[in-house]
């Protein structure tokens, strides 16, 4: 059985939900205190052992790359004024190892599309894929946790959590029964059912590993609105000819890509950072 080595970051969203911020900025690229959402995606990923960082990219997303490449005159004067803590700051942000891929998505066709741009640097190779709207804390990092799973069961599995029942609608929806109290084996998946057609509550978020029969279920799927293909529907597919789990992971998710989502993430993340924490929380004891 293949290492999970390989994770693939869709980027190439226009962010429309944060403009004006997002006019000239990626979303990813957005901040929760002092790190943006990109970072922490391959922070999650890089905790797994995954090695190659696949970056799915549209328009305006240059600053991706950027900030994870050398800032070399930007550290040749932290370095000169003996800033070493701030150097190794920067040095972290990709550690040693750990390589980027930056592949082009010519047009916005939908999440499955953009996996699908991914096919040539994947290959034959089991790989995952991480949202970076989706921000999740956890004391064992979410994508570790489902490499975990992947090892000991060798098939695809798709991060999940309960919503409302009025949610159904902003999620691919999966009908799965309980192996355990976290783990769960699909019997089917639907692409943002109304909530009286909702075959349960169990919500997909942000989170897959993929075996590579993907590419193929992609490739043979119908479009849909606008010529969207939906990664749900690939999913649906592969169903037909593998086992795909369901894990409930251990942790707390945000939705980063609503503003009240993002700004519960700021707050949440400020109250734990080392050197502002104790201090943000007096103030909004005191203040707010």
């Amino acid at each position: 059985m293949q290492k999970i080595t390989k994770a693939v970051f869709p980027v190439a969203g226009l962010g429309t939900r944060f403009l004006p911020a997002t006019k000239a900025s990626p979303k990813e690229m957005l901040t929760i205190v002092d790190k943006p959402l990109i970072q922490y995606a391959v922070e999650e990923a890089v905790a797994a052992g995954i090695t190659e960082l696949i970056f799915i990219t549209g328009k305006n997303k240059r600053v991706i790359e950027d900030h994870f490449d050398k800032a070399y005159e930007l550290e040749a004067e932290l370095a000169a004024k003996q800033k070493t803590q701030m150097l190794e700051l920067l040095h972290n942000i990709l550690p040693k190892g750990v390589s980027c891929i930056y592949i082009r998505q010519p047009e916005a066709l939908g999440l499955g599309h953009a996996v699908l741009c991914a096919r040539p640097v994947v290959g034959d190779a089991p790989f995952a894929v991480i949202l970076a709207d989706d921000l999740i804390d956890a004391k064992t990092p979410a994508m570790r946790q489902m490499v975990s799973i992947y090892n000991e069961h060798g098939c695809s599995v798709l991060g999940v959590e309960d919503v409302l029942p009025s949610e159904t609608a902003s999620y691919g929806i999966v009908d799965a029964e309980p192996m355990t109290d976290a783990l769960l084996k699909i019997n089917s998946i639907v692409e943002k059912p109304k909530p009286e057609d909702s075959p349960s509550t169990l919500a997909v978020v942000g989170r897959y590993i993929l075996t590579p029969k993907i590419f193929e279920c992609l490739e043979n799927i119908t479009s849909g609105s606008g010529g969207e293909i939906q990664l749900t529907d690939g999913i649906a597919k592969l169903l037909k000819d593998e086992t795909i789990l369901s894990y409930r992971f251990d942790g707390k998710r945000f939705d980063c890509g609503s503003k009240l989502g993002f700004m519960k993430a700021n707050v949440e993340f400020a109250l734990k950072h080392a050197e502002i924490g104790s201090a943000f929380a007096s103030y909004l004891k005191n203040e707010v």
